[in-house]
């Protein structure tokens, strides 16, 4: 059971990593900006190159991120409980659940590459790869901290403030990685759709 002291440490006492997470998004917002205007004004050339992307596979990259993010979530809300047995298992779980997202983006590099689709493609392929890019380096981050945290922290003292605040930390910045997600999948493979 969790004492009262360990219940109010629910929350995150890292004001740094919410900064990160606020000049992060931030930083993401002025590059969807950036690609918007540029798809104003190049319509049709951005509407027939995003018709080269796979719908389906970044639908399914979707489904695994959010699958993952729940994993990790759960993880967390045992971790907060005092459940380190729980907490690692979920984070396991989120980490396999999730290396399938690294495992088809790197399909769908090879695949276009392959095909002479590059980044100097056409303005939107620049795009394409700056801002899945820039997502797949986050995403390397994150599995990188998740696999940390796995072999790291001492799961029996899970509900110690050190622990647990890097097990919510870490949760929040996957779960940024997500949210970047929901953003770039539809921008780039569905906009051409509708």
């Amino acid at each position: 059971m969790q004492s009262g002291k360990a219940a109010e440490r629910g929350s995150v006492n890292f004001p740094s990593i919410w900064a990160f997470i606020l000049a992060d998004c931030f930083s993401f917002a002025i590059l969807f900006t950036i690609v918007m205007t540029e798809r104003i004004g190049q319509a049709d050339l951005f509407d027939k190159a995003a018709r080269q992307l796979d719908p389906a596979l970044g639908l399914i990259n979707t489904l695994i991120l959010i699958t993952g993010s729940w994993l990790v979530a759960l993880a967390v809300a045992a971790a907060r409980r005092g459940d380190g047995a729980g907490a690692r298992k979920w984070l396991i779980a989120g980490l396999a659940v999730s290396s399938a997202f690294g495992a088809i983006k790197l399909y769908e590099y090879t695949t276009k590459i392959s095909a002479g689709i590059t980044p100097i493609t056409n303005d939107f392929f620049t795009y394409c790869y700056m801002l899945t890019g820039l997502h797949f380096l986050h995403y390397i981050g994150g599995m990188g901290a998740l696999i940390a945290l796995v072999f790291n922290i001492d799961f029996s003292k899970v509900s110690e403030t050190s622990a647990l605040n890097w097990i919510v930390s870490v949760g929040i910045f996957w779960h940024m990685v997500d949210l970047l997600w929901l953003f770039i999948y539809p921008m780039l493979y569905l906009l051409p759709l509708i």
